[in-house]
């Protein structure tokens, strides 16, 4: 091994160590790691800049300006006061019905955002009904993993995954992911109305106050609500059809956006751009060329050949592989550090000899965006959770979610070996 690829493995061990730790901002970290990629001579920057994946972050960029512009009409809360009404008020009832909506709403814009729009309309509605908020907000993390897992750009595993690979566009995540998500979601669903059933309890006097509530008066601005939902069913409309018309989904996603800018006025501009996460966006950006590093050193090919090795290179074996090891080392390591990892690899076995990708790319999918409800710290989700709970004074702890996380995500990659073989590998 020369110096650059020893010099490129420190640096990417170091920053891994970082992250897991959480001493330090992890966008921080990845910044860092990825400049001192660029100093120390591993990559020079125009090839760095090469390896930043612009789809992934003007995707993301666009749909946190149009979510961020819609969360000012109420709508979110009046969906909240709905299916409060629809579940006339039982709490495991409205667990059920919230942790639904935040699958749905997850596979529809993107998991991070949904559950930063979820979380405080949850924490309202269990303090009006005087339940502990615990239950709800686990569900929701596991539903927003799960969720994201059915579409392109509901999880950012998947959006990493649809911008390296371009003949896996929009409509093949639906069609290989949503099936076997939507078997996953309905089973864990139900175990945890099994869990929580005798827990959530309240007075009828108090289901009575929250019934009381108007869902319409939770819209705020009706006009803008107008606007915003046209240019939320033009943009999902587009990444539908990206591949028929030759757009990618960050262009059609930033043209949703600032149309919506346009159609809103300069009010509203200044407020999307705070709205934007940018430290998720830069995590993004040092991650991408700490891992080009690792790419252009060769050392990515090595372990693709390691890994090739074990299986020898046999397709049922090597993809069972990839969903085992995405999902274990993605519940105790960020999947997107560890995704942006494994498409190389994937793609580098590609040309050691697996003519057919697509199982390997389903079960990296799987595996990563389902292995990341196993801890608390295997997915963005989780954190962001996690922090907004935090600062009401509810403290989710590691082993709290663990021992709540790891079993069902066990359960949901154990039916997804079994879609993946009978679908894939038979």
């Amino acid at each position: 091994m020369g110096s650059q690829e020893v010099i490129a493995l420190i640096i990417f061990l170091l920053t891994y160590a970082l992250i897991i730790s959480e001493q330090i901002h992890r966008t921080t970290i990845a910044m860092l790691g990825g400049l001192l990629m660029i100093a120390l001579g591993v990559l020079d920057q125009n090839v760095a800049i090469h390896h930043i994946d612009f789809n992934t972050i003007g995707l993301l960029v666009g749909m946190m300006i149009i979510v961020g512009i819609t969360a000012q009409t109420g709508l979110f809360e009046y969906i909240a006061v709905w299916l409060s009404h629809k579940a006339k008020g039982a709490p495991i009832k409205i667990l059920v019905a919230l942790s639904t909506f935040t699958a749905v709403a997850s596979a529809l814009l993107d998991n991070v955002t949904t559950v930063l729009l979820v979380v405080p309309v949850t924490l309202s509605i269990t303090s009006q009904l005087k339940v502990n908020p615990i239950p709800f907000l686990i569900s929701e993390i596991l539903a927003s993993n799960i969720g994201g897992t059915a579409t392109m750009i509901g999880d950012p595993p998947n959006l990493m995954i649809g911008s390296a690979v371009q003949e896996l566009t929009f409509l093949s995540f639906i069609n290989n992911l949503a099936p076997v998500i939507a078997v996953i979601m309905i089973i864990t669903i139900l175990i945890f109305a099994i869990i929580y059933r005798k827990q959530l309890r309240t007075t009828d006097d108090l289901k009575k106050q929250l019934l009381n509530k108007s869902a319409k008066e939770e819209i705020k601005n009706p006009e803008l609500l107008r606007k915003c939902l046209i240019v939320i069913f033009i943009t999902i409309g587009g990444f539908f059809i990206h591949q028929f018309i030759h757009i990618e989904t960050a262009t059609i996603a930033l043209i949703g956006a600032f149309i919506l800018l346009l159609f809103t006025g300069d009010k509203y501009l200044v407020h999307a751009l705070e709205k934007i996460e940018w430290t998720t966006l830069f995590f993004f950006i040092g991650l991408f060329v700490i891992v080009g590093g690792l790419v252009e050193t060769g050392l990515i090919a090595a372990l693709a050949k390691k890994a090739m090795s074990w299986t020898g290179g046999e397709l049922k074996s090597t993809t069972l592989l990839v969903l085992w090891m995405s999902a274990i080392i993605s519940a105790f390591v960020d999947n997107i550090p560890f995704v942006a990892t494994m498409i190389p690899m994937i793609k580098e076995m590609g040309n050691l000899g697996i003519t057919n990708l697509d199982p390997l790319w389903w079960s990296l999918s799987l595996g990563a965006c389902l292995g990341g409800n196993g801890t608390l710290i295997g997915a963005s989700a989780n954190l962001v959770v996690a922090g907004i709970a935090s600062k009401e004074g509810y403290h989710i702890t590691f082993l709290k979610f663990l021992m709540v996380g790891f079993p069902l995500m066990l359960i949901s990659i154990f039916i997804s070996m079994i879609y993946v073989y009978i679908r894939y590998l038979m």
